[in-house]
């Protein structure tokens, strides 16, 4: 498949135009004119680009690539190693930011929906990023965390709220703990996210909603996992995703 030919067709199945983003989405580093082989992972970190030359692959695919506003945009220290690294081995870099998270099939939040069992009823936020439904079955936020543990590998920090059965939530994947208030407003009784803040504590104890905080890495990794397998079933193309662990 050709490099162009497939970046149109990801920039038309996620829809990046229609979002206010912090990056670039689609192509950031230009590769080889061919694809054949492609690394999936969340972010582009050294490990990830390290793990892609040593399959010999052709282009990365990622939810969190490079070019970020505001950041320092000179070509020093570690961006002058993972630059050199794309260069030096023409390994085309392709990240999709928020529309990898708002996707309604193949986004983070949709994937997280899908492999909890939730039922997804609406959306909130900016740009519709948040999502809002209702858990499968009925139970506390303790048993809640232990279906996102056994989910996600890794174990939520939990705030309980006032234990109350947890019927209608609220999820955001990644740094989405500025979305807790509005959740609480409309009603629900747990809100799922990766990072968590200081004052995040206290609009759970004092709104009685249980908030739980799965990691930013964790809740953000089965949305390239489902384009990927979308790219091998209608593509033909070669997709492996290479976890590179973060506790954050």
């Amino acid at each position: 498949m050709r490099r162009e030919e497939l970046v149109e067709y990801l920039d038309g199945l996620l829809e990046s135009g229609k979002y206010r983003d912090y990056c670039p989405n689609g192509l950031q580093v230009e590769g080889r004119p061919e694809v054949r082989r492609v690394v999936v992972g969340v972010t582009a970190s050294q490990a990830l680009l390290d793990a892609a030359v040593a399959v010999r692959a052709d282009t990365i695919l990622v939810h969190h690539g490079y070019f970020w506003k505001g950041e320092d945009g000179r070509v020093t220290g570690i961006r002058k190693q993972r630059l050199k690294t794309l260069l030096a081995n023409d390994i085309n870099l392709l990240a999709y930011h928020l529309p990898l998270d708002a996707h309604p099939l193949l986004g983070n939040n949709a994937q997280l929906a899908t492999r909890l069992g939730w039922l997804p009823e609406g959306r909130f936020g900016d740009q519709d990023m948040a999502w809002l439904g209702r858990a499968a079955a009925e139970g506390r936020a303790a048993d809640l965390a232990g279906q996102l543990e056994q989910r996600l590998g890794r174990k939520p920090l939990l705030i309980a709220g006032d234990d109350r059965p947890i019927r209608r939530l609220a999820w955001c994947s990644g740094g989405a703990q500025g979305y807790f208030e509005a959740a609480i407003g409309l009603g629900v009784d747990a809100y799922v996210s990766g990072e968590i803040s200081e004052q995040t504590v206290h609009l759970a104890r004092e709104s009685g909603v249980a908030y739980l905080a799965c990691g930013h890495h964790a809740t953000e990794r089965f949305g390239v996992q489902a384009v990927a397998a979308h790219l091998v079933a209608n593509c033909g193309l070669d997709c492996q995703f290479v976890e590179i662990d973060n506790p954050v």
